[in-house]
């Protein structure tokens, strides 16, 4: 209650400085109503209508209120226009990083508190960068294929760009002729031209990075009123030569032949017709801020393009597929490139959160996430969830079981989310994701109540770190991160899918087969891949399990391998926490070994094996003070290895954690089977562990063939369970029939889950 006490008297203290400089006023609001500005993110109409309700907007009056503190502790402070010269994290990074932010949202502050500090500030910052801008030379740091000149990489200029854009609309009437002349000759229009046609590498793309340079053009050139320019931002530089082998910095080519460029292809071809962005949710998320904010900008000054309605409206379709491909306290999960713990509290996902409520039909739903955000844009779309959440319109954003195609068309494969009770399943099937993909098809990871159990190992990076490789992608990256051993999908002999190669892998997707979400006790998502190994067709079906005598759902997992040839096959499950018990007996190595030589496997290290016969082994373990257990069906012969990653890693670059992995050797077919259950708790304080062992007697292959693979799964409790799917025909109206064990099975569409006979 004190803090907001303190919030409303400064606002009250805010609107009565405002109301005493009400004369010197007037001739600016006169000058504004005559001009086009502000018209990008902020409109005129915005800002009369924001004044008219502060003080009525607590989420509104909030953000306002913490922004003016901030910006009026950097102006006490005074700013710094330093040479560039750093990577990321370092001091001039992180300060021209600062600079741009700190004048959008000064900007901002003047147009809605019409205090000329704010105008000046930024007026005074932007003509120290107009007086070095031309002098400086390309940025010193060499690491990548298109260097800016504030930062080591255009991309980050382009950030620059875009919202310095914003600020130069909102204090564009402050500024005099001859003034905004200055700044456009000598700042502005250069600085377009760097990031696009000095740098087409970088421009002409369909890439989150070209994204950035298309959108950072076309917000100056809609804030300078420059035609040119904006036919430059929605079409890309026209007539340039392109080596077609060219590639970026993280192995991806620059552009294909015969590839569209511009802001509207970067909206086509990386969004599928549900929404998603093919680099994945990590990217999406740093995308969706310059995608949204320029659809808005041209929805406010180009009404007329319909950028929301282009491809059926997809910009605002990816704000719901964004948010769905978060767990359940917002954070994302990992597909390819991504960083632990980015989540919808990140800044873009405030703008993609009040922009998709604003021109997306007011979904109510999104207003529960702006509440949970506590925080929204201060502009006419931050204006309108305020005004939704004071007049009690929020309504609870159901994350339910989902299935989000993959390309441009929708068909190259898809994620499937499949949420029962507190579990979400992340299913990988995708096309392989641009530069920033990883080699896992088929892969998964495992969350409950927010809290990852099977896990994702994310990218090699620690973003903004400078110690750390100047808080850019390390090697390690590479040679482990994207690698299939890092994933939990199959490994054949050692070597990862599509041979670790973008040439290969970007050409193939895998295939969805089944998603069927119907029912709560039974959820299916089953995909299909032929082109990971040649020769070699895998099929992975992932099952949650309402039984009706637990509290817990459970998941099944078949993973069924056909090769033309004799192989190992290598299944990880990267399990997360304190292992109580194994079944099986193994051999802790008295020091541990590096399991192999190159792709991902010169990373792990052999801490321990096991030989195991045909049955069942189980896994228990402990993570969050909640009990898991991993069964898994088992042939003769085959191997348990407990490995750690870590080996061959001199910087301590990659996290210490664990592995289990399964191998078959010398086998053409493999079929792979398990479970995971959550069961049980332990509290620290009372000290006792509840339902600690699994509720799984048994499972059991019990009938397996090119056409049909039947699981049993018996319980502690005396009762079984029978799900059988057709692994060649997925048609809903298909009709089944298969004797097993004198039992006979019938049933319509591709599976059934029945009790057992």
């Amino acid at each position: 209650m004190a803090f907001q006490s303190r919030i409303l008297i400064l606002l009250i203290s805010l609107f009565l400085f405002s109301c005493n400089k009400e004369a010197s006023k007037a001739n600016m609001a006169q000058e504004q109503d005559n001009s086009g500005h502000p018209s990008l993110i902020l409109t005129k109409q915005g800002v009369k209508e924001i004044r008219a309700n502060l003080g009525r907007i607590p989420i509104f009056d909030k953000t306002l209120a913490a922004t003016k503190v901030e910006v009026d502790a950097e102006i006490q402070n005074g700013f710094d226009v330093p040479l560039p010269k750093d990577y990321s994290g370092g001091y001039t990074h992180e300060t021209h990083k600062k600079n741009y932010v700190l004048m959008q949202k000064a900007g901002v502050l003047y147009q809605i508190l019409q205090d000329e500090k704010y105008a000046k500030f930024v007026k005074d910052m932007l003509f120290e960068y107009a007086k070095e801008y031309l002098k400086w030379p390309i940025h010193p740091k060499p690491r990548s294929y298109a260097r800016g000149k504030l930062f080591w990489q255009c991309l980050n200029d382009s950030n620059w760009l875009v919202y310095t854009s914003q600020a130069y609309d909102c204090i564009y009437n402050y500024l005099s002729e001859d003034e905004r002349n200055t700044l456009e000759n000598d700042l502005f229009r250069p600085f377009a031209d760097h990031i696009s046609k000095d740098s087409p590498q970088f421009f002409n793309r369909v890439h989150n990075h070209a994204t950035w340079g298309n959108v950072a053009v076309g917000m100056i050139a809609l804030a300078m009123d420059d035609d040119v320019l904006l036919d430059r931002a929605l079409n890309g530089v026209k007539d340039v030569n392109f080596d077609p082998s060219e590639k970026d910095n993280d192995g991806g080519y620059i552009r294909k032949e015969g590839q569209k460029i511009g802001f509207f292809a970067n909206v086509n071809e990386p969004f599928s017709p549900d929404g998603y962005f093919t680099e994945g949710p990590y990217y999406q998320r740093y995308a969706s801020y310059p995608f949204l904010i320029f659809a808005q900008a041209l929805e406010n000054k180009k009404p007329e393009l319909k950028v929301f309605e282009y491809k059926e409206g997809v910009l605002l379709k990816s704000v719901n597929a964004l948010l769905n491909l978060s767990d359940i306290d917002g954070e994302f999960f990992l597909l390819n490139d991504s960083q632990k713990g980015m989540s919808v509290f990140n800044s873009s996902l405030i703008a993609t959160v009040d922009i998709g409520y604003h021109f997306g039909g007011n979904d109510p739903g999104l207003l529960s996430i702006a509440k949970m955000q506590q925080e929204v844009t201060l502009d006419d779309a931050g204006l309108s969830v305020a005004l939704g959440i004071e007049a009690g319109k929020a309504k609870p954003f159901v994350k339910k079981s989902i299935e989000l195609s993959d390309g441009a068309n929708g068909d190259e494969g898809a994620v499937g989310i499949l949420r029962s009770g507190g579990l979400e399943l992340v299913f990988k099937y995708t096309a392989h994701g641009l530069s920033h993909g990883h080699y896992d098809k088929l892969s998964f990871a495992l969350f409950e109540d927010g809290n990852e159990v099977v896990q994702d190992y994310g990218m090699g990076r620690f973003v903004n770190i400078e110690q750390k490789g100047g808080g850019n992608y390390l090697k390690e990256n590479k040679t482990w991160a994207r690698q299939s051993i890092a994933h939990n999908t199959i490994v054949q002999n050692e070597a990862s899918q599509f041979k670790g190669k973008y040439d290969i892998g970007s050409k193939y997707h895998a295939n969805k087969y089944v998603f069927s979400v119907a029912q709560d006790s039974v959820q299916v998502a089953s995909a299909k891949d032929e082109n990971a190994y040649p020769g070699t067709k895998l099929h992975r079906t992932m099952v949650t399990i309402r039984d009706e005598d637990y509290d817990n759902p459970y998941v099944l997992d078949i993973m069924r391998v056909s090769s033309d040839t004799s192989n190992q096959y290598d299944l990880p499950f990267y399990f997360l926490g304190h292992i109580m018990q194994a079944d099986f007996e193994y051999k802790k190595l008295p020091a541990p070994e590096v399991l192999g030589k190159s792709d991902g496997y010169e990373h792990l290290y052999k801490e321990a094996t096991a030989t195991v016969s045909d049955g069942n082994i189980k896994l228990n373990w402990l993570r969050n003070n909640k009990f898991y257990t991993y069964t898994a069906v088992t042939v003769n012969k085959d191997e348990v290895i407990f490995g750690r990653i870590g080996a061959n890693d001199p910087d301590f670059n990659l996290r210490p954690e664990q592995t289990l992995i399964l191998r078959k050797k010398n086998t053409k077919d493999a079929l792979y089977v398990s479970t995971i259950e959550s069961h049980g708790t332990y509290s620290p304080v009372s000290e006792l562990a509840v339902n600690a062992y699994s509720h799984i007697k048994q499972i059991e292959v019990i009938y397996n063939s090119n056409e049909y693979t039947a699981i049993q799964v018996d319980t502690n409790n005396n009762k079984s369970k029978v799900f059988i799917i057709s692994n060649e025909n997925n048609d809903n109206e298909a009709t089944h029939k298969l004797t097993i064990n004198n039992n006979v099975y019938t049933w319509k569409g591709p599976y059934i889950l029945t009790n057992n006979k």
